[in-house]
């Protein structure tokens, strides 16, 4: 099983046996994607063609393209809508929460490091830099980047404080442990 895949599980669930991935994919439209996506973006042409009927049918939840680079434990909370820009780069161990958009309208989008939980109906907006250890809290646009072990929230976002901002990262994946 992909590495990616299984601290993929491990986020949801705790652990990442085949019959964790066997019941999650059963009954999670979430974890169907996550498989697919980490699938596609394999370089095995036979297996992206085997799993666009799965990203085919979330596309209206979780609009992710396959050009994102994505690290490993990726955790979309409640299944989505997640809306993230090609160009993008996402760390270790983030939390996606619902209604959720990292765009740009230039070249490039954000750049998110590891351990980063963004809150609901977060918009980051062109290409910023979100450090390690970052809560983003619900409802905040972040136009400018936000430095390591912050918690940022507000309209435009700004630094809060700095305390325990990685509080709501649950089962992080630590290939070193597994």
């Amino acid at each position: 099983m992909n590495t990616y895949l299984k601290s993929d599980l491990y986020r949801y669930y705790g652990k990442s046996g085949f019959t964790t991935l066997l019941k999650g994919y059963l009954t999670s439209g979430t974890i169907r994607w996550h498989v697919a996506f980490r699938l596609v973006s394999s370089a095995n042409p036979f297996e992206r063609l085997c799993v666009l009927w799965v990203l085919s049918r979330t596309r209206h939840t979780i609009a992710i393209s396959h050009g994102a680079q994505i690290g490993y434990g990726l955790y979309i909370g409640h299944g989505g809508p997640v809306i993230v820009n090609k160009t993008a780069k996402i760390g270790d161990n983030c939390n996606l929460s619902p209604y959720t958009v990292i765009r740009s309208n230039s070249f490039n989008a954000a750049t998110i490091g590891n351990n980063v939980y963004i809150g609901p109906s977060v918009c980051v907006v062109e290409d910023v830099v979100i450090g390690d250890n970052v809560t983003i809290g619900a409802g905040s646009i972040v136009t400018k980047s936000i430095p390591s072990n912050a918690t940022a929230a507000g309209n435009y976002a700004k630094d809060l404080n700095y305390n325990n901002p990685c509080r709501f990262i649950q089962n992080p994946w630590c290939p070193s442990k597994q």
